[in-house]
């Protein structure tokens, strides 16, 4: 009995420090915040992110929710890979590029891309290796005001493969206006001095993420615009007047995209050239590539455009609207298939609404809208960023398993983002 006694005090200690700890631990301090795990608990989000990407695909109405839920690690991931001392074939491999031509018919019909970037390192590397096969090749914009380590990094992929390079001149917030055609221009002259073939130049930025494969988009481009330029626009209707400022289009519900952002010009356009506007993305063939690089007209359009608000949005459409240009589709108008975007003034007509949220009255897609997106006819969806991170995730898995499944090759093991997939098959039927 008195050993009992004796035992006593120290039993009632040792039960106090078990429930304080116990209680310390489900409920830590503000100054030291539990760690957030590197994946959600299976209970809450099954073999993730798989399965969660099919019910978003697949419409589920309590998914968008679940995904509020459920962290995605992926963006760290890749950061930790480029940021990792290592050679080529292993940042390769762990990146998941594919490294051989999936079928004859695209090793044959090469197709460049310019991609301009400035921020969201992670989400780069995800369009990157989306849109990366061995035969094409890329010229990377890098903003000549990004940070020094973003810099680095992109310095450090690039160095791994022959045919991605960066643009030999830089500009400075060449995110939209002059300085961003300038950069597309910058990229042009250096992927027609390069030693690599290549078809059509395609240009992206880094919020894109493509719909299509690269066999799709040669078949579209083959199918329904064979030796033509995609540059979707048209002459801005005398009875619509802009209000807009330099930096922002105003968008008018006549129109898919916007109205010019130019009630008047401030000189008259050279060689008296009809003014369109349209989108600042474009499928341009090589050879109206080295019309615009050579030709008097383009190159003074080109001087021009220095003092107009948004250039880019006039330049392509303009050019190609010439009947001697090199591929040029005098007659079109909004035609092809470029972007997928939700416009806010197009919704209940064209969508039904951003399950994200609207910046600039362009929306910022949320998982919401993954099942319309894929919907899409268009080659590429636009915009995304890294406050919704599982949006890019599932679509890359959901596209790349489209492109995997359509290899006429054999499929190597690091071209899968993982060994065993959970995701619903059906939807890349």
């Amino acid at each position: 009995m008195s050993q009992l006694r004796a035992t006593k005090p120290g039993l009632l200690v040792c039960v106090a420090t078990c429930i304080f700890i116990f209680l310390y631990l489900r409920n830590p301090t503000p100054e030291e915040p539990e760690e957030e795990p590197t994946y959600p608990a299976v209970v809450e989000c099954g073999f993730y992110p798989d399965e969660l990407c099919s019910a978003l695909f697949e419409g589920k109405e309590v998914a968008p929710q679940i995904a509020k839920f459920c962290k995605n690690p992926h963006g760290s991931e890749i950061l930790s890979h480029l940021h990792r001392p290592g050679n080529c074939s292993r940042i390769s491999q762990e990146l998941h590029f594919i490294t051989r031509p999936l079928s004859a018919e695209e090793g044959i019909f090469p197709l460049a891309y310019i991609i301009t970037i400035h921020k969201e390192l992670a989400m780069f590397v995800q369009l990157l290796r989306a849109i990366y096969v061995p035969q094409n090749v890329y010229c990377i914009h890098v903003d000549e005001k990004a940070p020094k380590k973003y810099k680095t990094a992109v310095q450090s992929l690039v160095n791994c493969f022959e045919n991605i390079f960066i643009s030999s001149t830089r500009e400075k917030m060449a995110y939209t206006g002059f300085r961003r055609l300038q950069a597309d221009i910058n990229c042009m002259k250096d992927l027609v001095h390069s030693k690599f073939q290549w078809n059509y130049v395609i240009n992206l930025c880094g919020q894109d993420f493509p719909i299509k494969t690269n066999r799709e988009i040669i078949h579209y481009i083959r199918s329904k615009w064979n030796d033509k330029n995609i540059t979707p626009g048209v002459i801005q209707p005398p009875n619509i007047k802009s209000k807009t400022s330099q930096s922002h289009p105003k968008f008018t519900p006549e129109e898919d995209i916007y109205v010019s952002p130019n009630e008047r010009f401030k000189d008259e356009p050279p060689h008296n050239l009809t003014i369109y506007f349209g989108s600042a993305y474009y499928v341009l063939t090589r050879k109206f590539v080295e019309f615009v690089l050579t030709d008097t007209r383009a190159k003074d359009m080109l001087r021009w455009s220095k003092d107009i608000h948004g250039p880019e949005r006039h330049y392509w459409v303009t050019l190609n609207r010439l009947k001697d240009a090199p591929g040029s589709t005098p007659n079109t108008g909004w035609e092809g298939n470029v972007r997928a975007i939700k416009w806010k003034n197009k919704e209940g007509t064209v969508h039904d609404g951003c399950k994200g949220r609207y910046v600039q009255d362009a929306c910022v897609y949320g998982p919401g809208d993954l099942p319309w997106i894929i919907q899409s006819p268009s080659l590429f969806a636009n915009q995304f960023d890294s406050t919704e991170p599982l949006v890019v995730s599932c679509l890359e898995r959901w596209h790349r398993l489209k492109v995997l499944g359509r290899a006429e090759v054999p499929v190597e093991p690091h071209w899968h983002f993982q060994r065993e997939s959970h995701f619903n098959m059906k939807l890349n039927r």
